[in-house]
């Protein structure tokens, strides 16, 4: 049978975690992974990425909506238009304390997947899964499973919910502030 469709949690808990940040006097950060459908001033935008301070303080006409975040702001003394789509959005974090949350950016995910298969000679796999390997790629088949199971966890209830690859270098992550 057909599950019904529900939306995404991602929009949900950048509210909240706006809201947690605010309540505690911190500052709320939003780390966006930048393409062409994000809205920002591309001359403050590293490595594909920027970092945007989303505090009531820094912008002006807030909306932290299910699909786009929207807001004015000040960037080197010019007023902008920011519009940032949700699932663009990294990371949400106090700036103070690091405290937050990350997200997977989709099509990171897909494109890690996608270069999985390809590295692996699978690139051509039926569009439904990986639904037949031969016997002499058991282990290709078991690295690209190791790859699906290291960017999905399972959840109490059977849902899958993506999550972000754990970091390379292990620690602390940390997030470029900018001005």
């Amino acid at each position: 049978m057909n599950e019904p469709t529900t939306t995404s949690t991602r929009p949900y808990l950048i509210r909240a975690l706006h809201e947690w940040c605010t309540d505690n006097g911190l500052t709320p950060y939003l780390a966006v992974k930048v393409d062409r459908s994000v809205q920002v001033p591309r001359e403050f935008v590293k490595d594909g990425e920027i970092v945007l301070n989303v505090g009531y303080d820094a912008t002006g006409n807030l909306q932290l909506g299910n699909e786009y975040i929207e807001f004015k702001a000040r960037f080197g003394g010019k007023p902008r238009e920011i519009m940032v789509p949700v699932e663009r959005v990294q990371a949400i974090y106090a700036r103070e304390s690091g405290q937050g949350m990350s997200f997977p950016v989709v099509d990171d995910l897909l494109s890690e997947l996608s270069d999985a298969a390809t590295d692996l000679g699978l690139s051509d796999a039926a569009e439904d899964g990986l639904s037949e390997v031969p016997a002499q790629d058991e282990e290709r088949a078991s690295q690209v499973m190791q790859l699906v199971t290291s960017t999905t966890k399972i959840s109490e209830s059977g849902d899958d919910q993506p999550r972000p690859p754990s970091p390379g270098g292990g620690g602390r992550p940390a997030f470029k502030r900018v001005k």
